[in-house]
């Protein structure tokens, strides 16, 4: 039981510490002219956004899947372990 709950942090650990890397290459992937990163303001020539912004934004929500996506592994690690002890 430990070693589950153990290896849950750790791989939560590991899953937010990307958060931010994913969200960064997601937004030049599909960033718009003018955007701002990291307060520093610049243009983007990015092929994506000038043919589909649709696809842009599709594009613009990966991080926030991949934050729920670690949620639910967090939250999936932690009831098997509770189960396997016998609380749930």
């Amino acid at each position: 039981m430990i070693a589950n709950l153990i290896g849950g942090f750790v791989s939560i650990l590991v899953g937010t510490s990307l958060i931010a890397p994913v969200s960064v290459q997601v937004n030049e992937a599909a960033c718009s002219s003018n955007a701002t990163f990291f307060g520093v303001t610049g243009t983007c020539d990015s092929h994506l956004y000038n043919a589909s912004s649709w696809g842009a934004t599709v594009l613009n929500l990966v991080p926030g899947f991949f934050a729920l996506a670690i949620l639910g592994i967090g939250l999936a690690v932690t009831y098997s372990s509770l189960r396997q002890a016998g609380v749930v």
